[in-house]
């Protein structure tokens, strides 16, 4: 029995030596590594979205301001949500939503049209979510507490194409995979205080550029998300789950230097526990 515990506890240390390498060498953090083996137990108990259905077909683009009317009359500049209001304009979001289901991203789209369609569907999808189950206190009492694999965003109740879709693949699989771009933790909202605000008008892709920027400043200054001074810096869990999309072409530091006055990349970094309840 002694001989199995040590042999254990040496393969133990071997997994954690060669695990802190990875990250050393690929730049990962704990969250992605967590992501990975939770996305890989979904993928062995047959709960993974398959992709390949929705590659090498060509679709017409779509514009979509269908949502931002849905949006400007049930969302504050400030991100508030209105969700009775949601509910009264149900015919109207289904519309949308449907556009979206029969309109997926196809090989001819450029990137901006396709982030700006990913954007929106999760935005406009979690709306529907949470319609679907209100009232409640937060989005998280919907599912389980396994992320990737039975919570809220694991659920999969639409469909995109053919294919029946969740929120955690567009998150995962699309948008943080496909496309080098960390600004969208700043865009897609999970209706809760602690997200970056819902914007009031939809992401299109001619706009794309000026609007993941204005998103990007507004949450970085928000304190209600940021608590940044001159001596000390309290910042979201976002940029400490997201660690390595953030440093993939800059650095955290170097993004809140730009867009925060009072930044000192000198005093120590700490995180501001999350707040999960619903943004309304």
């Amino acid at each position: 029995m002694k001989k199995v515990l040590k042999y254990m506890f040496f393969a133990l240390l071997t997994f954690i030596f060669l695990l802190v390498g990875y990250m050393k060498i690929t730049g990962t953090n704990v969250n992605d590594v967590g992501l990975f083996v939770l996305s890989k137990i979904k993928q062995i108990k047959g709960n993974s979205v398959d992709l390949s259905a929705l590659e090498g077909k060509e679709t017409p683009t779509m514009t979509h301001e269908a949502w931002t009317n849905l949006l400007k009359r049930n969302v504050t500049t400030l991100g508030k949500v209105n969700y009775k209001g949601f509910i009264e304009a149900k015919d109207s979001l289904d519309l949308y939503l449907n556009e979206l289901t029969t309109h997926p991203p196809g090989k001819n789209w450029n990137e901006a049209d396709q982030l700006a369609y990913w954007i929106n569907a999760y935005n406009a999808f979690t709306v529907k979510l949470i319609i679907d189950h209100y009232p409640l206190k937060s989005i998280k009492d919907i599912g389980g507490n396994y992320p990737m694999i039975n919570s809220s965003w694991d659920i999969k109740f639409f469909k995109i194409g053919e294919v029946d879709f969740d929120l955690n693949t567009i998150e995962h699989a699309i948008l943080r995979k496909k496309f080098s771009e960390p600004r969208i933790h700043f865009a897609i909202n999970c209706a809760s205080f602690s997200c970056p605000k819902l914007r009031n008008e939809a992401f299109e892709a001619a706009q794309l550029e000026q609007q993941l920027e204005e998103q990007t400043i507004f949450f970085i200054n928000n304190s209600d998300k940021n608590l940044i001074t001159k001596k000390a810096n309290q910042l979201s869990q976002i940029f400490e789950w997201f660690e390595s999309d953030f440093n993939k072409n800059t650095s955290i530091s170097a993004l809140l230097t730009k867009h925060h006055s009072k930044f000192n990349p000198k005093n120590k970094i700490e995180y501001l526990e999350y707040d999960w309840t619903l943004n309304e």
